[in-house]
């Protein structure tokens, strides 16, 4: 009876409703059915004959009934080849068809029904094996036993007895959702009761740790190797197939053994199948509710670190391809996730920060669909690789043209070895940090934020210095003098490499975080596409940078350096607004949002307290560094005004007495 049971409910659903909202019953009635059908039937007619009459009854019975439950859906183009089929499917079982006959023609049936009214077949998020062992120790191992054999010391006296878990030939006809639907339903008639007052995600946990007691750990390795060897077995499987399968369906794929053995290692690691990206947005979700509980619970500094890892270790891994293909979705949730942690910071009340939590769980399941696989194409690779690497790349080369085009106009052609060998020391440690990023070791969200928060930070003060410094020698005396005096004792020994130290690090903050989008999209297939894009953007860099020498060489020294000053504070003031906004990512700045406050990456503006007053301090700052220098020259102009004024009395007898010179001479003549 308890088989019969278990395999009649091989169906995954949810509440949720499908077009067929009002009848979701009927259409998890017929499912069942059939599913039952498919897998009992053999043990009701075998060679014509039938073995069990009371089996054979129930085969009638469940083929009338899910012929009537199908009858009783809403109407739809679907319904009626559905019924004639049911309806064929009721004469191959009075005629005492061959099994496999029945059950391919049930399954099939079965499959179709699910298409023409589909219902939600996954769990809101992978089950969790751990978790699933703590819950079967605490419910269920009194009478199914600690090794799941049926023999636990609550189970003497019982009729019919527990079900073993560990036999083969019950579980490979079995799916996780089958045990689902029994933890949440029970089955009448015996000890089993039900445990519907159990949260959904604990009966998923439980059904899965139970689904795998005939599947042996030993055999999980041999799996794995098999999983993640075989792509096209990755792409048929997702997380509705995982749940929804059983092992006897695999195994007519991919054979007895090797399916064995994927069973064993799905069911112990579900999140497998979701891939790297669903993982990532899942991690999110789950600290998230953590973040949320810990509140509740009072302990407000949990709540805080739960939500910056809920950024950092779970949106943060896809925040460059989701960037790259939906640009608004990935700033609305990095903005929602800074202002959560603000509100949990600031204590605001429950119900406001589960609204914050909830609005989150909707932008997430934005952006779910928005990295979904078939959202994928090779427009959108294209156009991402090539807009990512042509801005992330002009901010570099801005700032590594103006010293080259410098030390040019200073004659110093024997120091541009130094700024040369900076960026293309960037470019090997990018290529490196891709091999390591990629091969040995996963860069943290942490680490990544950190690097450019602190890299971008220092840049900024490094260029705050060059931009107040070449903005002094935009007069052209004060040039001249410099060169006169300063220029090759600065551009010899530690200053020189100065210079290769800012190149390095302008163009490596660049590269690498170039590096975290194209990792991203590289992965996400369309690879020609990506090489593509990154060659156009690298060939439009080229011709950017060419202009830029070439127009350099023909502005006058002041100008020059006047230009110059103007952009690199520009990129100075961009470079501190990106700096502290990674920092508040990374969680070692605070975060106090400005509502209504735009947000514009491209200038360093955020919409937080902090991301406003850092700009503005540097402004304050370069502000004060060029003024010093206006007054520094104007004071000079008036000293060289007053010295010229006190020349002219004297050289005017000079001048009278050349004069009559000059009126003699042509006398005499």
């Amino acid at each position: 009876m308890i088989e019969r049971i278990f395999s009649l409910l091989l169906f995954a659903t949810a509440l949720v409703a499908s077009p067929a909202r009002a009848n979701t019953a009927s259409v998890q009635t017929a499912w069942r059915l059939l599913d039952y059908i498919a897998v009992d039937y053999q043990g009701a007619v075998q060679e014509g004959k039938v073995i069990s009459k009371a089996e054979f009854a129930e085969m009638t019975e469940f083929a009338a009934t899910a012929y009537k439950r199908i009858g009783e859906l809403p109407a739809s183009s679907a319904q009626p080849d559905l019924q004639r089929r049911v309806a064929a499917l009721q004469t191959l079982i009075a005629g005492k068809a061959p099994a496999a006959t029945v059950a391919a023609t049930a399954r099939s049936l079965a499959t179709d029904l699910i298409k023409a009214y589909p219902v939600p077949l996954t769990p809101a998020k992978p089950p969790s094996f751990d978790r699933g062992r703590t819950l079967f120790t605490q419910n269920c191992a009194s009478c199914h036993g600690l090794n799941g054999d049926g023999k636990g010391p609550a189970s003497v006296g019982l009729h019919p007895p527990p079900i073993a878990f560990t036999d083969k030939d019950r579980a490979r006809e079995r799916s996780v959702f089958a045990f689902y639907q029994v933890l949440a339903q029970g089955i009448e008639g015996t000890s089993m009761a039900s445990f519907a007052g159990l949260p959904p995600q604990d009966r998923w946990d439980l059904a899965l740790y139970a689904s795998a007691f005939a599947y042996p750990a030993s055999a999980a390795a041999e799996g794995e190797g098999i999983w993640k060897g075989d792509a096209a077995l990755r792409a048929r499987i997702n997380m509705e197939n995982l749940v929804g399968m059983t092992p006897a369906s695999l195994a007519n794929e991919i054979g007895e053994a090797k399916a064995g053995a994927v069973i064993a290692y799905l069911r112990r690691n579900p999140a497998a199948v979701l891939g790297p990206t669903a993982v990532s947005l899942t991690l999110a979700r789950t600290h998230l509710g953590e973040a949320l509980t810990a509140y509740a619970n009072g302990d407000r500094k949990g709540a805080v670190d739960l939500a910056l890892s809920a950024y950092l270790d779970g949106f943060e891994p896809v925040e460059p391809i989701l960037s790259a293909r939906h640009h608004a979705l990935m700033v609305r949730i990095e903005s929602a996730m800074g202002a959560l942690r603000a509100g949990i910071a600031k204590g605001l009340p429950l119900d406001e920060v589960r609204s914050q939590v909830g609005t989150l769980d909707a932008l997430l399941t934005d952006a779910e669909f928005a990295l979904a696989p078939g959202e994928t194409s090779a427009g959108t690779s294209f156009i991402g690789a090539f807009t990512i690497l042509l801005r992330e790349g002009l901010e570099a080369l801005l700032i590594v043209v103006a010293m080259l085009a410098f030390l040019r106009k200073a004659d110093r052609s024997d120091v541009l070895p130094y700024v040369h060998g900076g960026w293309v020391a960037a470019l090997v440690a990018g290529g490196l940090t891709w091999i390591v990023a990629t091969y040995f070791i996963a860069i943290s969200g942490a680490s990544r934020e950190l690097t450019e928060g602190f890299g971008s930070v220092f840049a900024a003060i490094v260029l705050l210095w060059v931009g107040v410094w070449m903005h002094g020698r935009s007069s052209a005396k004060a040039w001249q003098s410099y060169i006169d005096n300063k220029l090759t004792h600065a551009l010899s020994g530690p200053s020189a490499w100065l210079l290769f130290g800012l190149s390095f690090l302008v163009v490596y903050r660049e590269v690498f975080e170039t590096i975290l989008f194209y990792a991203a999209i590289w992965n996400q297939g369309n690879r020609g596409a990506v090489l593509a894009g990154g060659v156009a953007a690298v060939v439009a860099l080229l011709v950017i940078a060419r202009m830029m020498m070439r127009y350099s060489r023909t502005l006058p020294i002041g100008r020059f350096f006047a230009y110059s000053s103007v952009l690199i504070a520009v990129l100075a003031v961009v470079l501190i607004g990106k700096g502290v906004a990674a920092l508040q990512e990374a969680g070692y700045l605070p975060i106090h949002p400005l509502a209504g406050f735009p947000r514009i990456a491209i200038l360093g503006l955020f919409p937080t307290r902090e991301g406003i007053i850092a700009p503005i301090a540097m402004i304050i700052l370069l502000v004060i560094g060029f003024g010093y220098n206006n007054r520094k020259t104007n004071r000079h102009k008036k000293l060289n005004g007053n010295a010229q004024s006190n020349l002219i009395p004297k050289a005017k007898p000079l001048r009278t007495s050349q004069s009559r010179e000059r009126r003699v001479k042509k006398t005499d003549l």
